[in-house]
């Protein structure tokens, strides 16, 4: 895959712990620069909306990780505790997936510099009531395991289409499971 060009692979993953407001949901898209994903990193960091910044992944200011790796919230940010949240600990957490994902050779490290990736960021809203009480490693290690494992399904092209047809009828989507038997 070193010289392959990877134009656009898709990924998504859920991590949880027992507390609700734990959940990792990001869904990334990975990409040549110089390609789609590439055009659309430009356009979104040339594009900040109010509630939904959007910011590179890093370890800590002014240690950006590789691939270049923007992050953008599902969830429109409510207040400072959320943006904090998710401006720190979050954004550390998908760092260190990032960094994951090319330890374990998901992403060959010869592409680091080519290829970028897009992360849309789930943080529970409970994060934004100063009554959650949030422990930020149970927090960090979801962010971080999810994102590690949403490179890893989109490197992969997981779930393949095998798969897929052959579960199609024994995967139910979890909400609509639920409002089904009237509990939404």
């Amino acid at each position: 895959m070193a010289g392959k060009r990877i134009v656009m692979r898709t990924g998504e993953a859920l991590v949880e712990a027992d507390e609700a407001w734990s959940a990792a949901e990001p869904e990334v898209v990975i990409g040549e620069l110089d390609g789609p994903v590439g055009h659309a990193i430009a356009n979104l960091i040339g594009d900040q909306v109010k509630g939904h910044s959007r910011v590179w992944a890093i370890l800590n200011s002014d240690v950006q990780v590789r691939p270049a790796t923007l992050m953008v919230s599902k969830y429109t940010a409510p207040n400072a505790r959320y943006t904090n949240i998710l401006m720190g600990t979050v954004q550390a957490a998908i760092a260190n997936g990032v960094l994951d994902a090319v330890r374990a050779g998901d992403i060959p490290k010869s592409k680091v510099n080519d290829i970028g990736i897009i992360v849309a960021v789930w943080l529970d809203p409970a994060a934004a009531d100063p009554k959650t009480k949030i422990d930020h490693e149970v927090l960090f290690r979801t962010h971080r395991e999810a994102t590690a494992k949403a490179i890893g399904k989109a490197m992969r092209n997981e779930p393949s289409i095998d798969w897929l047809l052959k579960n199609q009828k024994k995967v139910g989507h979890y909400f609509h499971e639920l409002a089904v038997k009237g509990e939404l």
